[in-house]
């Protein structure tokens, strides 16, 4: 940062003649030079809030780790029947999808390319 240097004569102060104008002046030390700060030092106040938000994040991470620590359930399976098609599994067993939705979320979870199922095939059924 640059500073400006006036002196009273400058301005026509202290009984001088004629006025003149102001001139700017750059001083050194502007913005160009390093700063030579000492090291950073964090009051108490900032060492407890810094404690606090660091605890914080272990409960969350915790609670969030333990979430999913659960016994997983176990994943619906359907046998296919004679003459049955997958769009008739998808409308019985997905009913809150659209039948579209609900076939390609069964292709999915049964790592199917076609539509095409045979009687006695068994299908996982996902979790809507």
């Amino acid at each position: 940062m640059s500073a400006l240097e006036w002196s009273p004569t400058d301005i026509g102060y202290a009984g001088s003649a004629a006025p003149r104008r102001p001139h700017l002046v750059v001083l050194p030390g502007g913005a160009g030079q390093a700063s030579l700060a000492g090291p950073v030092s964090i009051t108490r106040r900032g060492r407890l809030a810094l404690l606090g938000l660091a605890l914080a994040l272990v409960v969350v991470v915790g609670l969030m780790g333990m979430r999913g620590a659960g016994a997983a359930e176990p994943q619906q399976v359907v046998t296919v029947g004679a003459g049955q098609t997958l769009s008739e599994i998808a409308l019985a067993e997905l009913p809150d999808m659209s039948i579209g939705e609900g076939i390609l979320a069964i292709q999915l979870a049964n790592q199917m390319s076609t539509a095409q199922v045979s009687a006695g095939q068994q299908l996982v059924i996902p979790r809507s």
